[in-house]
């Protein structure tokens, strides 16, 4: 249906309606509709042509940019956490010392006792991430099939990247393991000998 904009204004009162929709004929692409109605219209300037996987394109931007805050939050909840883990194995490994200087007394090297706590440090590393997948994959169905529908009224397909949580999932332990072994440092660099002694 056509209708002139000056019958549409008396019969609506609608002056916000700025957009119009336009399906192409077969053997129609977009560059010809572009370049016809730039012909056609005084004010081409003033009109903006976009496809549908265009606007899709200028949505999921819009849709990323009001995320920034959440991978800014993601990212300070990595460094809190790399933190918690750098501050509870130092203490535990203090707290451990006579321990390792028995076991050097028994022949175990500092690399051994390095590769213990590293062990220990992807243990505990590797259950928090587990943990982790699982709630965030529980909390992602939630927000796709419940919130979004009630919320928006729309929803959208899951979508999994594994490839992307694999890579996430394998920096992380490897920043734990860092962190574990660095934390872990001082207390397997103490002479074994003072320590087991101070247990005297």
């Amino acid at each position: 249906m056509l209708i002139d904009r000056a019958r549409y204004l008396a019969l609506t009162g609608d002056r916000d309606a700025n957009e119009a929709a336009i399906w192409l004929s077969p053997g129609v692409t977009a560059d010809d509709l572009r370049r016809e109605l730039e012909a056609r219209v005084a004010a081409a300037d003033r009109i903006t042509v976009a496809t549908a996987g265009e606007l899709r394109q200028i949505s999921l931007k819009i849709f990323d940019r009001t995320f920034a805050v959440t991978y800014a939050l993601e990212a300070a909840a990595i460094a809190i956490g790399l933190a918690g883990l750098a501050s509870s194995f130092g203490a535990l490994a203090l707290a451990r010392r006579r321990e390792f200087g028995m076991l050097r007394h028994l022949g175990m090297t500092r690399r051994q006792i390095g590769a213990m706590l590293a062990t220990e440090g992807l243990a505990v590393s590797g259950i928090g991430l587990c943990t982790g997948l699982a709630l965030g994959s529980v909390i992602s169905l939630i927000l796709i099939h419940v919130v979004n529908r009630q919320s928006f009224h729309w929803s959208m397909d899951l979508a999994v990247p594994w490839a992307a949580l694999a890579a996430f999932s394998f920096a992380l332990l490897a920043l734990a393991l860092l962190t574990t072994l660095v934390a872990a440092r001082e207390a397997m660099s103490e002479d074994a000998v003072r320590v087991v002694r101070d247990d005297w």
